[in-house]
């Protein structure tokens, strides 16, 4: 197989979608070839970074453009099938009796949107500010809950996808507990996809400073295979100066089957931390 048939198989071959002898005939291809296995590493990288993409929710901005867009169309059906409106007053009085009403989409969802901040402000005030405070910051805590209940439930999936959709889900996170750290742990060191351990190293950049972070990281350097897993741990232990990686980056130095990109990365990474 040559490179550019190689290349285009690239996209089905990290999303798992190739049979297991055109997948093989990649895996033997980008061996031979540095071209196309840098080429896939950093292909690799990127797709793994995406995956840890907070997912964007549509803005106010783009549902007022939806209802302003909507009333236009509505209003140019009124125009054929209505005859002529009154000119002068009255006609602008009909005009304006006619936008405030409930039948238009756009007066509904301001209207709706109006009482929903008097009704919230009045229950702060009622209430007081800072019961109102705390009953925010409860609800906030509990959609915390939630989503690191959802990121739990998808790193137990059998699909890699869902796994990094996971990994999303508790990067998202503000400050997960023991359990969502453990689990990306566990992610790193024991799932079978390297695109997920990458996801994984990247989510756990984000709670570097949390108790245990580092030092499980460290750990999981002396267990790590894949070459494109391995240069994010070391780089990862040496922007953090992590000083407890310099021994850990000595064994793997000394590994015989170690890549000679991963090992030219291991030594400078060494020479930093020192």
């Amino acid at each position: 197989m040559n490179c550019e048939k190689t290349q285009e198989k690239f996209a089905d071959y990290l999303t798992e979608d190739l049979e297991e002898g055109s997948r093989g005939e990649v895996q033997e291809h980008i061996l031979s070839c540095a071209a196309c296995r840098e080429d896939l590493e950093n292909l690799t990288v990127v797709w793994a970074k995406l995956g840890v993409l907070p997912e964007e929710q549509p803005g106010g901005g783009l549902r007022h453009r939806f209802y302003a867009m909507l009333e236009e169309y509505k209003d140019g059906l009124e125009a054929k099938g209505k005859t002529a409106r009154p000119s002068g007053r009255a006609g602008r009085l009909a005009g304006w009796r006619e936008w405030f009403t409930f039948r238009r989409p756009a007066f509904a969802a301001s209207f709706s949107a109006f009482l929903l901040f008097v009704g919230l402000g009045a229950g702060w005030l009622l209430n007081g500010g800072r019961a109102g405070g705390e009953r925010l910051t409860t609800l906030s805590r509990e959609v915390q809950d939630m989503r690191q209940q959802v990121a739990l439930s998808l790193l137990g999936k059998s699909s890699a996808t869902e796994r990094i959709q996971g990994i999303g889900y508790s990067a998202a996170v503000e400050n997960p507990n023991d359990t969502t750290l453990a689990a990306l742990t566990d992610a790193l060191d024991n799932d079978p996809n390297p695109n997920v351990r990458l996801a994984a190293v990247d989510a756990l950049y984000l709670f570097r400073n949390k108790p245990g972070v580092r030092e499980s990281l460290v750990r999981s350097l002396a267990i790590q295979t894949y070459p494109l897993v391995q240069v994010a741990l070391i780089d990862f232990l040496v922007e953090v100066r992590e000083a407890r990686a310099a021994e850990a980056l000595k064994v793997l130095i000394e590994r015989n089957e170690l890549t000679p990109e991963v090992k030219k990365r291991a030594e400078q990474g060494l020479k930093q931390i020192v």
